[in-house]
Parts: structure tokens; C-alpha cells; sequence
């Protein structure tokens, strides 16, 4: 991977659109991106985290050994308590582009986030 690319994980129940919740996903579809383009490079499948109004432990260190790799994760929605998990293992939590296109979202994130970086 070059050095001006990163992976992004997205929480998708379709594959088009960012459509689904953090702690309802089983999956998460990870791209490759660059201020050049995005590239879906596999599905990752986790446990499923949300049970009401509690979190399942045990599958949400699963989730973050899953996309500790990933730079960010996009969600439909997140808590504050998974924000502040991924957080502390270096991975932003993004929920600026509920129900958006995937490829357009992330190159959006990308040449904000990649210019800024340079």
C-alpha cells in the first residue's frame, strides 16, 4: 500500500451506501484509499456488538482486532463508549456521511484528511 493511501472500514448492510449502525454490523467492507482513488479490498466479518441497551464485550475486542489496521471506520451511527474504544487504538470513528454513497464518502474523508497530512 502506498504511503499516501490508507484502509477505511464501512459498516454496510448493502455494499452502495453507509447504512448501518456500529454495534448492529457483522461485517465491515474495507477499502483502500487514496487522494487518487478507492479500492474495496475485502469483507471482514465480526460479532454482532449491539444487544439493546448493552454492549457485548467480548465481540467489541473482536471488532477492534478486526479494523485495528483501518484508519477510520464509517458508520450510520456510533456511541460514545465504541467512539472512545477505537479512539484509543488509533481509529476514528466516522458518522459525518449517514446513508452517503461509499465510494464518494470516502474519497470526501480522503482528500481532507490526506491533504491535511502532507
Amino acid at each position: 500500500m502506498a504511503t499516501s493511501s490508507k484502509l477505511l472500514a464501512v459498516a454496510s448492510k448493502d455494499g452502495v451506501s453507509i447504512n448501518e449502525h456500529f454495534g448492529h454490523a457483522t461485517q465491515f467492507r474495507i477499502y483502500e484509499v487514496s487522494l487518487n482513488g478507492c479500492r474495496f479490498v475485502e469483507n471482514r466479518e465480526v460479532a454482532h456488538y449491539c444487544h439493546g441497551q448493552t454492549g457485548d464485550q467480548s465481540a467489541m475486542a473482536g471488532i477492534l482486532e478486526t479494523i485495528k489496521d483501518c484508519a477510520a471506520v464509517f458508520v450510520a451511527r456510533i456511541g460514545d463508549g465504541p467512539t472512545s474504544k477505537l479512539a484509543a487504538i488509533g481509529v476514528t470513528a466516522v458518522a459525518e456521511y449517514p446513508y452517503a454513497a461509499i465510494e464518494e464518502s470516502l474519497l470526501d474523508y480522503a482528500r481532507k484528511t490526506l491533504s491535511e497530512a502532507q
